[in-house]
């Protein structure tokens, strides 16, 4: 796996990741996204999404009793792999959740992973969330999202422990210029 770079970004609901992500993505860099894989197994179940993202929740927390703490990051270590095995030196991560997949990832690719946690201020990011087009939630249901991931899913140990921190209080094209700077000293 030399030469092989791979970015997690993390960080809590409404903060930016995903805006980053698709930043990354359209720059050509492949992604896997540890939500598909929740995805892709309710489907083969046959448990519908909701809109609410309740049915994700719940299933998301089910899976991890059921399979073990470790189930999403497995399936996204499998898939990491055939993307670099097909000669992808350069993968996004999308979506770490808990401390074990953290481990998990740093034990698999320790020399290859950098996180980067993409923060913002409580305030913004629970107006950010409710101006969504899509999953907003009220000040009380991201309140609520936040205690049951940071309780639940062990989501903080993520973000405390990234390698780099963008604070995303300002434009979208900050937060992009933050994040380019953060590339370039990576050499991603």
């Amino acid at each position: 796996m030399d030469n092989v770079k791979i970015l997690a970004i993390v960080g809590m609901s409404g903060s930016g990741k995903s805006v980053a992500v698709d930043y990354l993505t359209d720059q050509g860099y492949p992604k896997v996204y540890f939500g598909g894989m929740i995805y892709k197994e309710m489907e083969k179940r046959g448990i519908e999404r909701t809109e609410d993202g309740e049915s994700e929740k719940k299933f998301r927390e089910q899976i991890r009793e059921e399979e073990g703490k470790d189930w999403v990051v497995n399936q996204v270590i499998a898939e990491t792999k055939d993307l670099i095995g097909a000669g992808q030196k350069r993968i996004i991560l999308d979506g770490v959740y808990s401390w074990t997949e953290y481990k998990t990832l740093k034990h698999e690719f320790p020399k290859s992973l950098t996180f980067i946690a993409i923060v913002v201020d409580k305030h913004l990011r629970y107006e950010r969330v409710a101006k969504r087009s899509t999953r907003a939630f009220d000040a009380k249901a991201i309140r609520e999202r936040d205690r049951s991931e940071i309780e639940n899913l062990e989501k903080g140990g993520p973000i405390a422990a990234a390698d780099y921190y963008i604070l995303n209080n300002g434009t979208i094209s900050e937060m992009q210029e933050s994040l380019s700077k953060v590339l370039k000293e990576i050499e991603f």
